[in-house]
């Protein structure tokens, strides 16, 4: 039996797994993923710090550069003064009633053209026209009270003649010529007093018939109109009365021949714009139309709140693009010479940017040029100033973008992201 224990013993040693070694081996299959997994914290360590590092992108505005074909120096001549205004009509009116009535029919449209004279709207003209039948019923009983007292003013007058006759034959009493004398006085104050009521009533027609026409609005002039301010069923009055119930004008009507501009000049500079000067008009609609203008008056008084003199400017030649209340930016010219004007150079191609785009940097006129996601600083050469851009005569490209009022902290290279 002690040799059946050794024997087992033996076995079991044999079985027995050296610790060492298969620590060993463990550690030799684990070592891969150790590496790979530092690696990959390095990485991710690495990415952070770069993007910890790396520069934020500027918020910025921008803008494309346009171009002007077509811009004439020669033609214009050149600026003295710029300002901003309106277009407005010199003929403007609210199409309106004398009579205070209901509006029972409106004949205009917006936008509809109409002629000087043409029914715009009618009233409720029902007691107007019962008023007018019941004068009218009054001058026909007045006129038959005139024949009545014509014929007998006529026998009054034959009668007074025979008595007058008898009386020098001594054929008839004084007595009796008095009472004919009398009767025929009384006939024809009767008989005047009937055609002064024929007249009376004949006034009163008239006048009735006009304040029936009253009930009908017409165009006052020629022109289109521009906004329509009643509707059937509402109450109109050519004064204010009511509150908000109750209208005073039907429609507004502009005479588009009477179109000019508006602007406030400051009167400090009032002194460089004269009657007649040519004026170079731009719409704010159109920003590319260069309209040929002139001054047409200047207001013989100034603003003491805003210490400015109104100019009003007439048109060359009317367009219709050319609408109430649009806004405008004038140039006020120089008088080109006549060999100034013979030698003009033909029109050019201009390149225009942002006024706020050009910054002046060390001394230099610059533009920050939008290049994919970052700018480039470019320096440029800039021309005339046309309201709020200017000219670019050097340093940039048609198709190019540029950063508007770039901040202090733009610098060449810098990396933006745009609103």
């Amino acid at each position: 039996m002690g040799n059946s224990m050794a024997l087992d013993q033996d076995a079991l040693d044999s079985l027995r797994m050296d610790r060492p070694s298969l620590e060993a081996e463990a550690h030799g299959r684990a070592r891969p993923w150790v590496v790979g997994g530092g690696l990959a914290l390095l990485v991710l360590v690495a990415l952070a710090a770069w993007f910890a590092t790396r520069p934020v992108a500027v918020l910025v505005s921008v803008a494309p550069v346009r171009v002007d074909r077509g811009a004439s120096q020669a033609i214009s001549g050149g600026a003295v003064l710029s300002a901003s205004g309106y277009v407005v009509a010199e003929r403007l009116t609210v199409a309106s009633s004398k009579v205070t009535g209901m509006v029972r029919e409106v004949l205009v449209e917006e936008g509809m053209a109409v002629k000087a004279g043409q029914v715009v709207a009618r009233l409720d003209d029902s007691i107007a026209r019962k008023q007018l039948a019941l004068i009218s019923s009054q001058l026909a009983s007045a006129k038959l009270a005139v024949a009545e007292t014509d014929a007998n003013f006529t026998d009054a007058e034959r009668t007074l003649e025979r008595n007058r006759s008898l009386r020098t034959q001594n054929l008839t009493s004084q007595a009796t010529l008095d009472t004919a004398e009398a009767a025929y006085a009384t006939a024809k104050a009767r008989r005047d007093s009937a055609r002064g009521a024929v007249e009376v009533a004949e006034r009163s027609v008239a006048l009735s018939q006009q304040s029936l026409d009253d009930y009908t609005i017409r165009a006052p002039f020629s022109g289109v109109v521009v906004s329509k301010n009643a509707q059937v069923g509402e109450m109109i009055s050519p004064v204010s009365a009511g509150g908000g119930f109750t209208r005073t004008g039907i429609c507004s009507i502009v005479d588009m021949s009477s179109l000019e501009v508006e602007v406030d000049v400051n009167e400090a500079y009032i002194n460089r714009v004269v009657s007649g000067q040519k004026v170079e008009a731009v719409l704010d609609a159109y920003p590319d139309w260069r309209i040929a203008a002139r001054v047409a008056r200047i207001v013989p008084t100034a603003d003491r709140q805003k210490a400015t003199v109104r100019v009003r400017i007439e048109f060359d030649a009317l367009d219709p693009r050319i609408l109430p209340d649009m806004g405008v930016q004038v140039t006020f010219l120089d008088a080109p010479s006549a060999t100034a004007a013979a030698d003009a150079p033909p029109p050019r191609t201009r390149l225009l940017v942002p006024a706020s785009a050009v910054v002046v940097r060390d001394g230099k006129s610059v533009v920050f040029v939008l290049r994919d996601d970052a700018v480039e600083r470019r320096a440029v050469t800039v021309g005339r100033a046309l309201r709020d851009e200017v000219e670019v005569q050097s340093g940039l490209d048609e198709g190019e973008t540029v950063v508007v009022a770039p901040p202090a902290e733009l610098a060449d290279g810098t990396r933006v992201r745009t609103k």
